[in-house]
């Protein structure tokens, strides 16, 4: 008898082509090291060191290039902004990997995928200026994603969460998002950190202005939110910068079995109050370490 679990049409939507539905990747299309982007225009920065391409596909903000990269199959992949759109590229990532798109069963065995998201973020501390390389060892979610999936509490640090939380004051109406606290890859962050990127704990905001700490023409619901993100202290590490994906990154790939990690240059320091924003170039340094290490 047939125990794999079989996926109907409705949850597993596969296009006319044999692709994933948002993706529009193929199975064969997909390798196992993956360079996430948020911007589907730099992964043709991330493919411009790529020795052979093999495959090019666009959907809305999901740009892929899979090709070889000193004798690595790589795939680099945009994913837009926000941990909204996190839940479907991991998904749909681990569905090209895992699932028969041809029988719409699991494969008998499992394919373990190694992905690291590449972006740029805001620094919480003093001593992270524009232009530092952040690799995020614990993110803090505060976009509820990893909630709404059954074992979050299982791949989750709750020690950490409810810390925070604590130190935060947040209680009743105010910011009470469900923050959750999941930890990178170990090996993975170690490989790609080494010694010449900081590492720490991550914001994921579920937005860039208020939940940012971001005042505009709107109040915030607690004006003193990043002042006291940046005095959390937790077994020794504290909260290095903000950003929008790590967290749904890291909780999705160990939900689901896969290595992930979140590597990013600092490009506004919150507590200096400085950016930059003619980052391009440098952000190639960023692409060209991981792409040696992953």
């Amino acid at each position: 008898m047939d125990t794999q679990k079989h996926f109907a049409e409705s949850e597993l939507i596969i296009n006319p082509d044999g692709s994933a539905f948002h993706l529009h990747i193929r199975p064969s299309q997909l390798a196992d090291k993956i360079i996430l982007v948020g911007d589907p225009g730099r992964v043709s920065l991330v493919a411009a060191h790529f020795q052979q391409r093999e495959s090019e596909t666009a959907n809305r903000e999901f740009h892929s290039i899979t090709g070889t990269y000193n004798g690595k199959r790589i795939t680099a992949l945009s994913t837009g902004i926000g941990c909204d759109n996190i839940d479907i590229v991991i998904n749909e990532l681990d569905a090209l990997a895992n699932i028969d798109f041809h029988t719409r069963h699991e494969h008998a065995q499992f394919r373990q995928l190694e992905i690291v998201r590449v972006g740029t973020c805001g620094g919480l501390q003093p001593d992270l200026p524009t232009g530092t390389f952040i690799c995020s060892q614990i993110s803090i979610g505060l976009d509820g994603l990893l909630n709404f999936y059954a074992g979050r509490d299982k791949v989750c640090d709750l020690p950490l969460e409810q810390a925070f939380l604590q130190h935060m004051g947040w209680n009743g109406h105010l910011c009470t998002p469900a923050p959750y606290a999941v930890h990178a890859d170990e090996e993975l962050t170690r490989r790609i950190a080494d010694d010449d990127m900081a590492r720490g704990i991550t914001m994921a905001a579920n937005g860039f202005y208020g939940p940012q700490g971001r005042e505009l023409r709107i109040p915030l619901a607690d004006p003193r939110q990043n002042q006291k993100i940046e005095a959390f202290r937790y077994n020794g590490m504290r909260v290095t910068n903000y950003e929008m994906e790590s967290s749904a990154v890291a909780g999705l790939a160990r939900l689901l079995g896969h290595k992930a990690t979140t590597a990013c240059m600092v490009i506004a320091n919150r507590v200096a109050q400085k950016a930059e924003t003619g980052y391009k170039n440098d952000i190639q340094h960023l692409i060209k370490k991981v792409l040696d290490r992953i």
